[in-house]
């Protein structure tokens, strides 16, 4: 590895081991630093998990100066500086959740230079006085978090972001850098713009987590198809999406019922309720939240191993985000999205309430690439990346429903052409609803004075019902084969590519997918290999012991991928402890004796167990 960064200053890497412990940068992270440390201005589009807090947190704690990070959500800023705490960074976090007195000995600590990290919420930009004591004060670095939340065309707009475009006016020598998971070319730009940003260094890692593996259902009995992933996981953590409030309080009642520790999760709940049910989730004292997209950005938790979206997203940007909070600590996680026609016409009917011509326009075209996601039969992470304007060379990705063939292609041609016949034999005006009808032989007033029921095509798909030609429709939208053309009242249109099939010249294939809950679940793996399961339930329970003493989340103390490799390598003395990922100075003298105590208990009672030794063979890669 090219380690000019720690050339330069050799400070680099011993924080990064000794701080963080972790032996190697993630891809970009050392780039990243090192033109934050050289006082330039940087952009960074990296995926969730990617390691973006430390590209910040590690600069901080060498930069004279403390570096104040924006951050979007109390419960966020809590997690990140009990995390940084943990690795003995001073930090501190400023929002409305602090009492006067609190708020007063954050300011005592900027004051006197002893923090290295502050955490703000976006409004306290709106406060004169709060921005002018900041003036007086020595910054290093001002980091924006979530900062697609800055733009007007990014998919979580959020308008009390825009007083941040103000940082560049009032502290114009303190560099800034910007991070978001999510942002296309447009998104990016516009940020850029907003925050002001002075030639930045623009970094847009890739959007691929290998170990996410992708997988799309038909809604068939969507209880019992829920139920089973949940008990394929049994014990593991994991977050279920629904787009309504009444759906979340049904499906977490129904997963109580059968024994899961599963709590809602929406707008509708108080703030006591949504904070509590969180924090429970956090602390693995519940199993699974059910939840509307109210929930989870920024959330910390590295150790969720699996995303269902029980209803079909709004958009790809959306699906993206969510999916991107299983699996933060780089070990596998499962995201499964069910797919039923029904969501698109909900869906629809709420873009059709939008006044504004063009936000409608943009929103059906987003809804149509979700779709198209979810029902082509084209490798899932390649059409993830792809819409994120990555080059995706591979088609096979080794480890989605398409590439892995968990799913059965069939030819739907002849249905595809029945439903073009019908569209161009009535001049391609006409939207779905009246070309099923007259594919299906429905003996309507209007068919009858169009006399559509004079056409060659009228009445030919009748011996199958509506639903099936309305999935064909959808198929055939989501292949680019035909196309909406309008706004409001959008009819079928033949694209080229269309009319090769309508004459015989192209054939168009679709999924047939098996059934949820056929795979049994294999052995427990993580992404390095196998590892020790009884020891893994014993240093769980240790560490759930130690973060109710210390009041944090189990995932600060460690991660599970730390767990995993103490469970590989069976470290038993401090000096091999010090070689695990993730396990830096701090943590090896606040809990290395605790973890080395237990597990040489642990061989003690399985003396047929020969501990390996770490260090060339153990990763290392900071999280």
């Amino acid at each position: 590895m090219d380690d000019t960064v720690t050339r330069e200053n050799p400070a680099v890497l011993e924080t990064l081991k000794k701080v963080f412990g972790f032996e190697t940068f993630r891809p970009d992270q050392k780039e990243i630093i090192e033109n934050i440390l050289a006082g330039k201005d940087t952009f960074a589009v990296m995926a969730t998990g990617g390691g973006k807090s430390l590209c910040y947190q590690l600069p901080a704690r060498i930069l004279k100066g403390t570096t104040v990070v924006i951050s979007p959500l109390i419960s966020l800023m809590k997690d990140q500086v009990d995390g940084a705490l943990e690795n003995g960074i001073s930090a501190a976090f400023m929002n409305s959740s602090l009492t006067q007195k609190e708020a007063a000995s954050v300011f005592k600590r900027l004051r006197e230079n002893s923090l290295d990290l502050l955490y703000l919420a976006p409004e306290r930009f709106a406060v004169g006085n709060f921005i002018q004591e900041l003036t007086s004060l020595p910054l290093s670095l001002f980091a924006v978090d979530e900062a697609h939340c800055i733009s007007e065309w990014g998919h979580d707009f959020r308008p009390d972001y825009l007083g941040l475009s103000s940082i560049r006016k009032i502290f114009p020598d303190v560099p800034v850098a910007a991070f978001t998971a999510t942002a296309t070319r447009r998104v990016q730009s516009d940020i850029i713009s907003k925050l002001n940003l002075h030639s930045p260094f623009i970094v847009r890692a890739s959007f691929d987590r290998p170990n996410l593996i992708y997988r799309v259902e038909s809604k068939r009995g969507l209880k019992d198809q829920v139920l089973g992933i949940v008990k394929k996981h049994s014990g593991e953590p994991g977050i279920i999406y629904r787009t309504t409030r009444d759906s979340v309080m049904a499906m977490a009642g129904m997963l109580k019922a059968k024994g899961i520790r599963a709590l809602p999760y929406h707008a509708g709940l108080t703030q006591e309720e949504r904070t509590a049910n969180q924090e429970a989730f956090n602390r693995d004292e519940v199993d699974v939240i059910v939840a509307t997209i109210a929930f989870g950005m920024g959330i910390d938790k590295s150790n969720v191993r699996f995303i269902i979206h029980a209803d079909l997203p709004k958009n790809m940007e959306g699906y993206y985000q969510e999916t991107g909070r299983a699996g933060r600590d780089g070990e596998p996680a499962e995201c499964v999205l069910f797919f039923g026609r029904g969501d698109i016409s909900k869906i629809r009917y709420f873009i059709d309430q939008t006044e504004d011509d063009e936000e409608r326009a943009a929103a059906m075209e987003k809804l149509h690439k979700m779709v198209k996601y979810a029902s082509h039969n084209v490798c899932r992470r390649k059409q993830l990346l792809q819409y994120f304007g990555e080059t995706v060379l591979n088609d096979n990705c080794g480890s989605c429903d398409i590439c892995t063939g968990k799913v059965e292609i069939i030819d739907i041609t002849i249905d595809a052409q029945i439903v073009m016949s019908a569209m161009s034999r009535t001049g391609q005006r006409f939207g779905i609803m009246h070309i099923i009808e007259i594919v299906t032989g429905a003996d309507t007033k209007r068919i009858r004075e169009l006399e559509h029921n004079k056409i060659k095509t009228y009445g030919v798909g009748r011996e199958k019902d509506k639903n099936h030609w309305r999935l064909i429709v959808d198929e055939l939208l989501a292949q680019d084969i035909i196309l909406h053309d309008g706004d409001r009242y959008p009819v079928l249109k033949l694209t080229d590519k269309g009319k090769k099939v309508l004459f015989g010249s192209g054939k168009v294939s679709a999924l047939k997918r098996e059934e949820s809950g056929r795979k049994k679940r294999g052995s427990k793996a993580a992404a390095f290999g196998p590892f020790d399961e009884d020891l893994f339930e014993r240093l769980r329970l240790l560490r759930k012991g130690l973060s109710d003493k210390q009041k944090v989340p189990p995932y600060i103390i460690f991660s599970d991928k730390t767990l995993h490799e103490m469970c590989r390598y069976y470290p038993v003395e401090l000096n091999d402890m010090a070689g695990i990922t993730g396990v830096g100075d701090s943590k090896l003298g606040r809990y290395g004796k605790d973890f080395t105590r237990e597990i040489q208990s642990y061989l003690d009672e399985n003396p047929d167990i020969y501990p390996m030794q770490t260090g060339a063979s153990s990763p290392g890669v900071s999280e």
